[in-house]
């Protein structure tokens, strides 16, 4: 798919095409310079390339700004911003003065003239305004055979319901326009999760269990997909019904049967991307010839370690309380009350040229690979150096994000450096295979299966127990390419939980390791805020970790999660001034805001 990224497509598509009459003058009986009739390509081959606009606007990214307007990193579609730093899991980083518009995001002190949200809501609308193109050219092409119809109409239908379940996660309440809409002024009063369903069944029923081209949906995408919808709105039987399905049926695009890679790097490694964990993601390719970074990941582009080998900006940075997670017992199990009560030793305040040791006690390997910490191995860049490579550490605390970090040994082939900041080929897995197992037992502990549960879990944390995913020492620290030796970092140690563990836990309390295996798992994928709303625990985690994390960083202070309120973000007002009419929008907005 990612040549194809490369295809200029037009935004939209010409409905009908009006001709010009004056005094019988049949020269201004002309098509529209620059517009494609439908004429012209109400055919497969137009269809196709429609097809692909409306994949290529799932990075949200134009050629230097996210696809409608605004900073790349707006709309980007890790949601990095709106999942992650939401969620706790990581501070803006940088410092205050830039980018401010995501201080308020952080403490939930955004309104409705947050332009971020404006470009991360009129994005979404872009990816549907491309499918519904697609669609609805679909219904006039005379040239192409039913089966290819329901293939395309189904990648279609799940790219819209893809685009639309980031809408509704976001902002709850949104307008629906499908093809056959007219008058785009719609109301925001429906719920629109039945259509999502619909359009995710469609897919699942109609796409084929594998493509020729790995960066299209499949069926088991789509079924993944389902699932994750049947979930967000507690309906467990449905949402276990399809996890066994994908679990047990589930092929990716490459015909390979779905299971967890051995090495947890490799779902964050561009020479390593389409393998049997990624379900669904989002294709990234760098050094395209476009002269841009704008199909390589550029939402992230902020997002490297300051002052360091990828130049910029010092955002993205993981929490203390992030960090202080993937500390585990003796027994290598998590602490999953009360892990700041052990907190992993770091060097806030310590200058890189002062000494530090870092952490002797037991953590899980997954930290390593998630946060980029002092005197630890950052991939094969070197041990990260501490404060020199933090924009401003007493702001937003000592750590690095890791797993979008490009590998020295191949940044010449997976790096694009044609930016004032970096872009990567490392693909945006929207859905991997661990997710799903998280997912799955989520549905099953909630049904009270409690023994299936814990071997989903468990499946998880053997992958993460295998040596493999340990750290390792450099072999000659001043060659840090050179590779690695036996001797780990750090203290590793983590293992699954004793047979028969969840049952003695009872449904409850085993539900809080499953969301707890899912914050450590998932980390920094853009996932965090919106499990912590769908699962209720949104006020109660948020609001204890602005507790912590405020008394030890400034960035944070004064955060406060209102439930009933903060549950979705504010409905943008630029939005609702473009469907006032007669001092009336039909656009309602959140309650509270």
């Amino acid at each position: 798919m990612k040549k194809y990224k490369l295809i200029l497509m037009t935004a939209a598509v010409v409905s009908s095409m009006q001709l010009l009459t004056s005094c019988g003058d049949d020269f201004l009986e002309k098509p529209a310079l620059g517009a494609l009739s439908e004429d012209i390509i109400a055919n497969q081959a137009g269809v196709e390339k429609l097809l692909i606009g409306a994949y290529a606007a799932l990075d949200a990214q134009g050629n230097g700004s996210a696809i409608a307007g605004g900073g790349q990193w707006e709309a980007a579609p890790t949601n990095w911003i709106y999942g992650s730093v939401a969620g706790g899991e990581a501070h803006k980083g940088s410092d205050g003065a830039d980018q401010p518009a995501i201080n308020s995001i952080a403490t939930f002190t955004a309104d409705p003239s947050n332009g971020f949200l404006n470009t991360k809501w009129r994005a979404m609308y872009e990816g549907i305004s491309r499918t519904n193109a697609t669609l609805k050219l679909l219904g006039k092409a005379e040239d192409i055979i039913d089966a290819d119809k329901k293939r395309i109409e189904a990648e279609a239908r799940f790219l819209r319901a893809h685009y639309y379940f980031e809408l509704k996660k976001m902002f709850n309440m949104v307008p629906w326009i499908d093809e056959t809409v007219t008058d785009y002024n719609q109301p925001n009063n429906v719920d629109i999760w039945p259509k999502i369903e619909a359009d995710l069944q469609f897919a699942m029923d109609n796409l084929p269990n594998t493509q020729a081209q790995v960066g299209r949906a499949n069926k088991w995408a789509a079924a993944a997909y389902l699932g994750k919808a049947y979930l967000y709105q507690k309906k467990y039987g449905e949402a276990k019904g399809i996890f066994d399905q994908v679990i047990t049926s589930g092929v990716t695009a490459n015909g390979l049967k779905y299971g967890l890679v051995d090495k947890f790097k490799d779902n964050f490694d561009a020479a390593n991307e389409n393998n049997q964990e990624s379900v669904f993601a989002i294709q990234m390719v760098a050094n395209d010839g476009t002269g841009t970074i704008a199909n390589a990941n550029q939402g992230e582009m902020l997002n490297y370690p300051y002052n360091s080998p990828f130049r910029c900006c010092g955002f993205f940075q993981p929490t203390i309380d992030l960090a202080n997670s993937y500390r585990t017992n003796a027994q290598g199990l998590p602490y999953l009350d009360n892990y700041n009560a052990t907190p992993l030793k770091h060097d806030q305040g310590i200058a890189s040229n002062e000494a530090f040791t870092p952490d002797t006690q037991p953590v899980d390997p997954r930290l390593d690979w998630t946060v980029g910490r002092r005197g630890i191995p950052f991939l094969d860049w070197g041990a990260h150096p501490g404060q020199t490579w933090i924009r401003l550490q007493s702001y937003a605390g000592p750590y690095s994000s890791k797993k979008h970090i490009y590998w020295q040994a191949t940044a010449d082939k997976f790096s694009d450096q044609s930016s004032w900041a970096p872009g990567s080929a490392i693909n945006v897995v929207l859905i991997r295979y661990a997710d799903v197992l998280l997912m799955a037992a989520e549905a099953e502990a909630q049904l009270g299966n409690l023994s299936q549960a814990q071997s989903y879990v468990n499946m998880v944390r053997a992958r993460a127990a295998k040596p493999e995913n340990r750290v390792y020492q450099y072999t000659n620290p001043s060659n840090p390419t050179a590779g690695f030796s036996s001797t780990p970092a750090a203290n590793y140690n983590v293992a699954p939980y004793p047979d028969g563990y969840f049952a003695g836990l009872g449904k409850e309390q085993a539900l809080e390791a499953i969301y707890f295996e899912r914050k450590i798992e998932l980390a920094l994928e853009g996932h965090r805020f919106f499990d912590l709303v769908r699962w209720g625990k949104a006020a109660e985690e948020l609001n204890s970790f602005f507790s912590y994390e405020g008394s030890l960083l400034p960035d944070v202070r004064g955060g406060n999660f209102i439930p009933g309120k903060h549950d979705y973000f504010p409905i943008p007002q630029r939005q609702i001034d473009l469907q006032t009419s007669g001092g009336v929008s039909s656009l309602t907005q959140n309650p509270g805001y």
